[in-house]
């Protein structure tokens, strides 16, 4: 139960943090509004960072199912807490999601745009192409989980949090201008649940392209565990 609340409280706080940064730059009548994609990279980074250090001693604060799946796969993770660390980081999307909403109910009614409105909550594609955009989600998150696994294991206690705050921000600032860069499951299918679900007017949670966001992070994910590990048995390539 630890491991779900942990995820469940971390990726809470990701998606609250993350979402209403777009909220306040994209939707009208913010104090924020049109600052634009970098304030954006940034505060997901931020987003990401902060429940790692506050999680990370209870769960290892993955707070994307591809992560935890890639783990089980290379057996850093039990995989019968699967269904704890998956659940807690659906759920926690979802909520944190539905706070988004709540907080910013007033700029949502004054943003009548349907793919601004649904921008808060998941990702869509600057060019909609099944494979390409597939291949970024793969690509993007290929990069995450490698690059976590290449954190020395020597490093200072925080700073691998440090450095998951500049992964986050490089693959945004790199990759983020042709999917979203969602590179988790639950971040991207957790609050577009709670978008189709919510009290919007018009809406349309583009349902055809969700399952992009969810497949290509895993596919990544377990790619860079599969490699990593094929790399660490050859001798002295990761010394230290």
């Amino acid at each position: 139960m630890m491991y779900f609340i942990a995820e469940l409280l971390g990726t809470f706080m990701l998606v609250l943090l993350g979402d209403a940064v777009v909220a306040n730059v994209s939707l009208n009548k913010t104090g924020m509004k049109g600052a634009g994609s970098i304030q954006i990279t940034f505060a997901w980074g931020l987003a990401v960072m902060l429940p790692a250090f506050i999680f990370g001693s209870a769960s290892g604060a993955h707070l994307n199912p591809a992560l935890s799946i890639a783990f089980a796969v290379g057996g850093l993770l039990d995989a019968s807490l699967l269904p704890q660390y998956i659940g807690g980081q659906f759920l926690g999307a979802f909520l944190g999601a539905v706070v988004v909403y709540l907080l910013y109910k007033k700029h949502f009614d004054e943003t009548p745009e349907v793919a601004t409105q649904r921008g808060v909550f998941c990702t869509a594609p600057a060019i909609r192409s099944v494979g390409f955009n597939l291949l970024s989600e793969i690509v993007g998150t290929f990069v995450l989980v490698f690059a976590i696994l290449g954190v020395p294991a020597a490093a200072p206690a925080g700073v691998n949090n440090l450095l998951v705050f500049g992964i986050i921000v490089s693959i945004g600032m790199s990759l983020g201008g042709l999917t979203g860069y969602a590179i988790n499951p639950a971040r991207d299918l957790g609050p577009r649940i709670a978008y189709a679900v919510l009290p919007f007017r018009d809406k349309d949670a583009d349902w055809g392209y969700a399952w992009i966001p969810v497949i290509g992070p895993i596919v990544g994910a377990i790619i860079a565990m599969l490699l990593f590990q094929g790399l660490q048995g050859i001798e002295g390539f990761f010394p230290g």
